[in-house]
């Protein structure tokens, strides 16, 4: 969770992890997230965690389905998967060709990556499940890592279910008292901040609130 003085806190994953340098990447989608856009150097702001749990780094071959933003959590992961040997295939959607992000860090990395915009600026034309189907049909995979949009991940579990593959999804909701017990992270039985923020999806698949509700601030229930 990162605060930033004067305004709310979001809750995020280290987008950058390397050595003493540490980062975050915020796309404007609110209030908050538009002024912390335009915070000075030398700005102070405020961090608790990390919490919870993280991707398991022994797949071999792995597919990572980063939707939007969703891409600042994966990257991290996908550059120590590669470290450890592991082949990385990464489809990366956006709604356009703009928007579109870490293209060239996961390139250079070393991973195959296919693109995927809503409106057909680069890649494939469509949402990024387009260009997951693919891969799915043409190439094998021992587990599949996604974020972004509840809905994506949801239509990206049953995609990699249909072949047998285990996938894995990194779910956000506001962490409050991070031990699992005042509920503003609640997803279904779970408490994100304890047993998240990275969920077998067959879990998540279960549950009529994934991709359908989360919580807001106060940790209330509220449709997507």
């Amino acid at each position: 969770m990162v605060w930033f003085p004067g305004e709310d806190e979001l809750p995020m994953s280290l987008s950058y992890t390397d050595g003493s340098s540490k980062g975050i990447t915020v796309k404007a989608m609110g209030e908050t997230s538009r002024n912390v856009q335009r915070i000075e150097t030398g700005a102070r702001l405020g961090i608790r965690g990390p919490y919870g749990n993280r991707f398991d780094l022994s797949p071999r071959r792995i597919l990572i389905v980063a939707g939007g933003s969703g891409a600042a959590v994966l990257a991290p992961g996908a550059e120590r998967a590669i470290e450890g040997g592991a082949e990385v295939t990464v489809a990366l959607g956006a709604t356009t060709e703009t928007e579109l992000l870490f293209r060239e860090r996961f390139a250079t990395m070393g991973a195959e990556v296919e693109i995927a915009t809503d409106d057909g600026s680069a890649g494939t034309r469509g949402y990024v499940t387009v260009a997951v189907e693919q891969l799915l049909a043409t190439h094998t995979f021992d587990a599949v890592w996604s974020c972004g949009p509840e809905i994506m991940m949801r239509k990206v579990a049953l995609l990699a279910r249909a072949r047998g593959v285990a996938s894995y999804g990194s779910v956000e909701r506001q962490m409050k008292c991070a031990l699992g017990m005042c509920d503003a992270c609640a997803l279904g039985p779970f408490h994100v901040c304890v047993e998240g923020p990275v969920f077998p999806m067959e879990k998540l698949l279960e549950l009529p609130e994934f991709g359908a509700f989360k919580r807001d601030s106060a940790g209330r229930r509220v449709r997507f």
